[in-house]
């Protein structure tokens, strides 16, 4: 009688307590980014005194599209869009891998997850960032 596992007792307690405070309710979501692109400029190792140490690259990804007709073999304009994205490794073995080898011009796959940050910059102005946090990085043939 006394023997419920885990699981039904925090549920129990978050149906309980979700009729009075709702944002005890646990969601689920997700942050994955996947990008393929080309390395806009070799990477850095940064590590500022008492956090880990970080290799940073940018990375290229572009889109091209064709506006008017879009009949097969005819006519339109054909339109490309450029994003530059700032690629960020932490993991130990992945940072290392990856500041040794990823060159400017590299062909690369980059799986992680975006993430939004504020920084002073020497300047003392404060900037907002945008960064891909990478999980993997896999070089590609050109």
């Amino acid at each position: 009688m006394w023997r419920r596992p885990a699981w039904q007792v925090l549920r129990q307690f978050v149906r309980h307590d979700s009729d009075t405070v709702p944002s005890l309710v646990l969601e689920r979501s997700m942050n994955r980014v996947q990008l393929l692109g080309r390395v806009g400029q070799d990477p850095i190792m940064r590590q500022v005194e008492g956090k880990n140490p970080v290799t940073i690259f940018s990375l290229a990804t572009n889109e091209m599209w064709r506006t008017g007709d879009s009949d097969v073999g005819q006519g339109g304009d054909v339109s490309q869009k450029t994003t530059w994205h700032r690629i960020s490794v932490f993991r130990p073995g992945l940072r290392d891998v990856t500041y040794q080898y990823v060159r400017k011009g590299a062909r690369i796959y980059v799986e992680g997850k975006i993430d939004y940050g504020e920084y002073t910059d020497k300047n003392n102005v404060r900037r907002q960032a945008t960064t891909i946090i990478a999980d993997n990085v896999i070089f590609l043939s050109d």
